[in-house]
Parts: structure tokens; C-alpha cells; sequence
């Protein structure tokens, strides 16, 4: 087996290749040898060979005693709710997000749904890389499919009261990801003066509008146009997996997830007391510590990563934890990440205002402006940073809470290698001044280049 494919947080590898039937077993079956459970959830998305790698998992997981909960078609965060609120020992989610087609992956979570810490991730490596025979029963396991999907329903409309806001036209561009069922499901729960339009929303494994990943610029215009032809208040996409959501304004203008981050912070502290605490990640942060400072939370710094943002918002009870990439954690729902609630939270913030989405990120995008995120292929990582600390040491702030910041009265950048991709990621970001981010960015980008 090939155990390249095991990532910082979570397994990705071209099918057949590095990832099939077998590897998913071997996969499932290090995941019970480090929980030692016996109750798992397990679902996958819509790629075409998604299906066939989770029965390969189930299949093995019943052989060896285990009751397994199949969530079928579903998005991360389903398998994340299922293994929360059935109380289970591990969840196993089937899916590559917004990889190629070509690829596919599994993410973990163990009781409570928590992440597998660095240690288990590389005992259900080791284990899947051994050559252990696979576990059996002397009684198999169990299997039983998720019938009612109300629950998880409930969940999300419980983080909302929509029934008071103006009118709103949101429109929600699944991407034929997983989304669209969901989508539905919430629609018929929406009050009658909130209209929601579908884009893509059949669920199809061969992606016939591309691979839904809104991060890319070329994958936003289906999201742009559908907005401005519908005249809607604004517009959500979603990846596959819809672990991630990606906000578009009134004018169709895509919204930095970074601002998208301060907005929601201030969400879920309204009617909090003072000092609780907001969760955040290290990349570009001034705009969210404003915000959480005019709604008096608490702002607390992570590394980026799920493992690093869900035991932060777990240890500090922090409502929520946001990233600028668009994941979004929630105390309430096991500390996870969710791309669902985010939409939900934005409509009653949006339709509670007399202001448009637009409107209410227009003050930190100007206030704050940055690059969004720059992305760079190089050969040598630790290269790169060496550069950097010999240009910046001794000019500004050095901090490595993640990869390597540099913090000055005017401006401030974060470069860091990625942990599911080999990519060296820029962010950078002024106080106003949109000529300087220009500036720095020019600099910073040949600087990393060499």
C-alpha cells in the first residue's frame, strides 16, 4: 500500500492507483485498530468510485463485529453529525473535496466526533501500511442506512430564527456535489418570505459543469451569473463535500472567505456574554480581531487545519472557529465544520439588517484589503522561508504559530507550505492602504520565486 496518500489530516490518492477497495479496507480497518470501536458511520460523495470504497469499508468493518451507520450519498459534515449524535466511535467520510476527478480520499473522526490526533492518523497509517490481516468476528457486525435525515435537519434550523427577517432571494450553487439534496431538504423548511434558487443541485459523479471548487476563480462565474440574473441578495457555492461554502454579494462579486470570517464571528456572539471566545486562524487576521473586538469576544489564534481549529473552539467552548478558506467550526454541532450553517447564519444576519451582504463587508474590505490567497509551486519549501527570515528579520514582528508571518504597523503577510497540497501559500494584508498590498505582494511573490 502506498502511505503517501495519508495527509497531514486526512487521506487523498488517485483511484485506482494508490486508492481502491482493498486500501479502503486496510484504511477502516487501522481506523478500528486505533479506536478500538465498536460502532462506525461511514458515507461517502458523489464521485464515481465513491460508492464501491465505502461498501469495501462497511463490508469490512461488519466482518469484524462492528455496527456500522450508513449515511450513503452525503456530505462531510453528515458523517461528522451522524457520529456525534449517535454517540459512535469513529466516523469515516469517503470523499477528495474539491481534488480532480481521477482522485478520492477518507476523512476521520473518532468519538464525538474529534479528530484522530497526529498519533492516531499515523497509527491507522502504519496499520493500513502493515501486513496484519484484517480483523474478523466470531459474530459480524451490523448495518443500518440513515432513513431520517430530520435530525440533522433540526440541527442546522436551530442555529437560526428566520421567521422575523425581510424577504431575502439567496441562490445556492451545489456544483452537482452533494449539496443539492440538503438544499432541498432546507428549503421546505424556510419561511415563505426567504426564497431559495437552485444552481446545479443533481448530485453527478462525472461533474459536468467541472469539479466544484469556488476557491478558483474560473469556477465562480455559473455563482456570478446566476445571481445577477436572478436579482438575488446574495449567493452561496458550495465544494463537494460542501465541508466549505463560498459567499457571492447582490452584484455577483465573490467575498473573500476572510471577511466571511468576521461576519459570522459577530454572528454568534450576539446576545453572547463579554469575553467569550471566537476562534481564528493565522493566515490574515486583523479584520476578524476587530470584529470580534467591537462584538467584546475573546479573539483566540490557532494554526490552520481542522484538528487545530475543533479543539481550540472544544477547549474554549467557542460558539464558533472560522478559517478564510471557508471552513467554519460550531461548538453546537460537535465542533465541527460545517458548510450549511454558514449560509443559514448569514441569511438571518443579512435579513436582520436593512444592509446588503455587500454592505455589511464593504467597511473591513476597505479597511483591511488583502491579496486572498496566492498560491506557488516550488522545489524547496524551507528554501523559500530561509529567504524570507534573511529579507524581514529584524524590520517587524517574526511569528510561527504556522508557516512564517511577518507583522508591521501597515502591513503584515503569512507563508506557509499546505498540508494537503505541495503548494507554498501567500496572504497579505494592509491597514487601508491598497497601493501598499500591491506593492508588497509584487515584492513578496518574486521574492518567493527567486
Amino acid at each position: 500500500m502506498d502511505t503517501s496518500i495519508f495527509k497531514a489530516y486526512d487521506v487523498r490518492g488517485v483511484v485506482p492507483t494508490q486508492l481502491n477497495e482493498e486500501a479502503a479496507a486496510r484504511i477502516a480497518a487501522g481506523v478500528l485498530a486505533v479506536t478500538g470501536g465498536q460502532r462506525f458511520v461511514v458515507g461517502g460523495d458523489v464521485r464515481l468510485h465513491s460508492r464501491s470504497l465505502v461498501e469495501a469499508m462497511i463490508e469490512m468493518l461488519v466482518a469484524a463485529g462492528v455496527d456500522v451507520l450508513d449515511v450513503g450519498l452525503c456530505g462531510t459534515e453528515e458523517v461528522y453529525f451522524w457520529t456525534g449524535y449517535t454517540q459512535a466511535d469513529a466516523g469515516l467520510m469517503v470523499t477528495a473535496s474539491h481534488n480532480p476527478a481521477e482522485y478520492n480520499g477518507v476523512k476521520f473522526v473518532g468519538k464525538s466526533a474529534e479528530p484522530l490526533s497526529k498519533e492516531g492518523m499515523e497509527g491507522v497509517r502504519d496499520w493500513a501500511g502493515s501486513n496484519a490481516p484484517l480483523p474478523r468476528a466470531t459474530t459480524p457486525g451490523t448495518v443500518s442506512p440513515v432513513e431520517d435525515r430530520r435530525p440533522y435537519i433540526d440541527r442546522l434550523m436551530g442555529f437560526v430564527d428566520l421567521g422575523r427577517t425581510r424577504p431575502l432571494h439567496i441562490v445556492l450553487n451545489s456544483g452537482n456535489g452533494c449539496a443539492g439534496p440538503i438544499v432541498e431538504a432546507l428549503a421546505a423548511r424556510m419561511p415563505a418570505h426567504i426564497k431559495l434558487t437552485s444552481v446545479h443541485a443533481e448530485p453527478d459523479g462525472t461533474f459536468p459543469n467541472g469539479i466544484p471548487n469556488p476557491l478558483l476563480p474560473e469556477k465562480r462565474q455559473s455563482t456570478t451569473d446566476a445571481v445577477v440574473a436572478h436579482g438575488a441578495d446574495f449567493g452561496v457555492a458550495f465544494d463537494g463535500d460542501f465541508d466549505r461554502c463560498f459567499f457571492f454579494d447582490g452584484a455577483g462579486n465573490f467575498i473573500e472567505g476572510y471577511y466571511v470570517v468576521g461576519l459570522l464571528a459577530r454572528a454568534m456572539l450576539q446576545g453572547a456574554a463579554d469575553g467569550t471566545a471566537i476562534v481564528y486562524d493565522n493566515r490574515m487576521t486583523w479584520a476578524t480581531l476587530a470584529a470580534i473586538e467591537e462584538a467584546k469576544g475573546r479573539a483566540v489564534v490557532s494554526r490552520t487545519g481542522h484538528i487545530f481549529l475543533k479543539r481550540l473552539v472544544r477547549e474554549n467552548a467557542a460558539p464558533y472557529g472560522g478559517e478564510m478558506s471557508a471552513h467554519h467550526y460550531f461548538h453546537d454541532f460537535f465542533s465541527c465544520d460545517s458548510g450549511m450553517i454558514p449560509w443559514l447564519l448569514m441569511a438571518q444576519l443579512v435579513g436582520a439588517s436593512d444592509q446588503s451582504l455587500g454592505d455589511l463587508v464593504a467597511d473591513a474590505q476597505q479597511a483591511f484589503p488583502c491579496s486572498g490567497e496566492i498560491n506557488f509551486r516550488v522545489d524547496d519549501a524551507g528554501a523559500v522561508l530561509d529567504r524570507m527570515r534573511a529579507a524581514f528579520d529584524g524590520q517587524g514582528e517574526r511569528i510561527e504559530i504556522d508557516g512564517l508571518t511577518y507583522e508591521f504597523d501597515d502591513w503584515r503577510f503569512n507563508v506557509r507550505s499546505s498540508n494537503t497540497e505541495p503548494l507554498l501559500r501567500l496572504n497579505v494584508e494592509t491597514r487601508g492602504d491598497r497601493a501598499l498590498l500591491d506593492r508588497q505582494t509584487e515584492a513578496l511573490k518574486a521574492l518567493i520565486q527567486g
